[in-house]
């Protein structure tokens, strides 16, 4: 009789275990697969990421932040890019640099490359910019617009897969 309740125990826990795991998933942190090049050298075609997606219901986004959002022009796809100007900002790409409000910012995870010049364009209220880190290969901003806040699903948190790579953001 001891056992059968020991075993029990230890299902009733495991159960517990997979519907916290399972909550955890819907609600909190969402898997990825990076399909495409538009964000390397940060991020590889592969790597398997985990997003955040209460990150921006608690946190404005900030400038450097990798998230990912439902495409404009397409809500069912998603995509991966890094936020580069904020609401209110004055963004302006001119000479293979980002300037914002006039100053350039430094972007050590870019990949090297020549850009077509974009802007200059003051970002609205509610929206962002978000370009990928390997511009040449990226749609992005400067292709289909300004992202809506609103379409933000979160914050990229982990890269876990694979292991050589696995890092926090």
């Amino acid at each position: 009789m001891a056992q059968r309740t020991g075993t029990r125990r230890i299902l009733v826990i495991l159960a517990g275990l997979v519907v916290l795991i399972s909550l955890v998933r819907a609600v909190v942190l969402q898997p990825y697969i990076i399909p495409s090049s538009s964000m390397e050298p940060t991020l590889m075609p592969g790597d398997r990421i985990l997003v955040n997606r209460l990150a921006y219901r608690f946190w404005v986004p900030n400038r450097g932040d990798i998230v990912v959002f439902a495409f404009p022009l397409d809500p069912k796809r998603t995509f991966v890019k890094r936020i580069i100007a904020l609401e209110g900002e004055t963004v302006e790409l001119k000479e293979n640099q980002v300037f914002i409000n006039g100053r350039v910012i430094q972007e050590p995870y870019l990949k090297a490359g020549d850009y077509p010049p974009y802007g200059p364009l003051t970002i609205p209220k509610g929206k962002v910019l978000v370009l990928g880190d390997n511009r040449n290969q990226s749609g992005d901003s400067r292709e289909w617009g300004l992202l809506e806040k609103s379409y933000l699903i979160g914050k990229s948190w982990l890269v876990y897969y694979p292991l050589n790579r696995l890092r926090a953001f």
